[in-house]
């Protein structure tokens, strides 16, 4: 068995300890999805089957089974050459086993009859209510069809339960495999911004320096992006979520690239804001340096014992105060922070869960408290100002500022680390770099 198996062989164990006996679990790999007439979207398995399993191809569905002892059951698509000629290679049912360390590998041709077999007798499945909801339909006829067995002697499902509860707490904490592969993802976006601030220049297109982002990461070996790359150049970057990387670059802007290669199904999560020419004008320094005070306060906060909220609590404080001191809010900090002032101008949370998912699964509060960091843990840190030509009320120096900072941190026993070093990340670093660049 490779180590490559036993990883995701030892995510099944840890799933499986945690639940009944008599129970199954059943995770589909998903379809791939149209874009246009007959053009697919660039296929991705989903994250909760590939953690379980390390394969990536559509159409296959994960069976766990709890009963005497614990059995793993792949339902693969067959081999078929015709298909494969035009389509690509399959694994097929015989080489399942095997490659991937299951009990029993089946076609996707008999799911229904195979499913219908192993649910026999069992109490509880399990399937995630907030992924593939159209498979949900598939387990509800499975259901029915136990129930008409009922006078063969078999016993039917007492209950469906959500998957989720058990499975994304488990991706919450990260092993040291995945450590490994975060820090890795994390690296690789790291060279890929870098390429990013190198490339940028006034007259170029958003697009033009999102390609040179792009091919960094997959030179350095990303398959894909771990999520649409943002590039936002002057006014687009007081836009949240802006993906259409259209706009020419001006001078005098500032560009907000917030992008992440994915690497062996783990993301990576870096936004930087750098000025086009290369360098900050005033009020652009000013307000960089305060969105990196913030960044850098909620970073200290991180820690094993202290609350996911204090690392928010710590950015809002140092911005408010910030924006207080240049004018920008009036009133008092305490007031400020209560009312949440703030949120005229940072309107997000300062940071979320990363892991293979770039929105990573698990929640954020447990018994109605915000819960506590653990190590192992990963999360990003992304405090942000935003104050677009439509506030009318404040001073123009300030209009069409973006400035969004974002690093990912491991919580380790001790404290954190910042596992997206490298990048220049203070003002003077900034121009420092980017001079050095241009003149080489």
């Amino acid at each position: 068995m490779s180590d490559t198996s036993s990883f995701y062989l030892s995510n099944r164990a840890k799933l499986m300890a945690l639940l009944p006996d008599n129970s199954v679990v059943i995770v589909p790999s998903g379809a791939e999805q149209i874009r246009n007439r007959d053009v697919e979207f660039p296929f991705r398995v989903e994250s909760d089957f590939f953690y379980l399993t390390g394969f990536s191809e559509p159409d296959s569905v994960l069976v766990l089974v709890k009963a005497q002892a614990v059995e793993s059951h792949l339902f693969v698509r067959p081999k078929d050459p015709e298909q494969e000629t035009w389509q690509g290679r399959r694994l097929g049912v015989e080489a399942a086993t095997e490659a991937l360390a299951i009990d029993q590998a089946w076609s996707i041709e008999d799911l229904d009859d195979g499913v219908l077999e192993l649910l026999e007798n069992i109490d509880s499945v399990y399937v995630s209510f907030s992924q593939n909801l159209d498979f949900l339909g598939s387990v509800h006829v499975w259901i029915s069809a136990l129930k008409q067995k009922v006078r063969q002697g078999i016993l039917a499902l007492k209950q469906i339960c959500d998957l989720d509860l058990h499975l994304h707490e488990l991706r919450v904490i990260k092993s040291d495999e995945e450590i490994l592969r975060m820090r890795q993802a994390a690296q690789i976006s790291v060279q890929g911004h870098l390429a990013a601030m190198q490339a940028v220049q006034p007259g170029k297109l958003e697009f033009q320096v999102q390609a040179e982002l792009e091919a960094t990461f997959v030179r350095e070996g990303s398959p894909r992006v771990a999520f649409n790359s943002i590039v936002a150049s002057g006014e687009n970057a007081c836009i949240l979520h802006y993906t259409e990387n259209r706009d020419e670059i001006k001078e005098g802007d500032l560009v907000l690239v917030d992008a992440g290669a994915e690497w062996q199904g783990y993301a990576g999560d870096i936004t930087t804001t750098f000025p086009a020419n290369g360098t900050f004008s005033a009020a652009q320094a000013t307000l960089y340096s305060l969105v990196l005070a913030a960044q850098q306060a909620a970073i200290l906060a991180i820690k094993p014992g202290a609350s996911y909220d204090e690392a928010h609590q710590a950015s809002v404080r140092v911005l408010t105060q910030g924006l207080l001191d240049l004018g920008i809010l009036k009133g008092s900090l305490d007031t400020l922070i209560k009312e949440e002032g703030f949120k005229r101008f940072f309107m997000h949370g300062t940071g979320h869960w990363l892991g293979m998912d770039v929105h990573d699964v698990g929640v954020y509060k447990q018994n109605q408290c915000w819960r506590e960091f653990k190590a192992g843990m990963v999360v990003t840190v992304e405090p942000g100002l935003y104050i677009s030509a439509e506030h009318v009320d404040i001073d123009s120096q300030w209009h069409n500022i973006g400035i969004r900072i974002e690093d990912d941190i491991l919580v380790t026993e001790s404290g954190h680390e910042v596992l997206t070093l490298g990048l220049p990340r203070t003002v003077d670093e900034i121009e420092s770099w980017m001079g050095a660049k241009r003149q080489s």
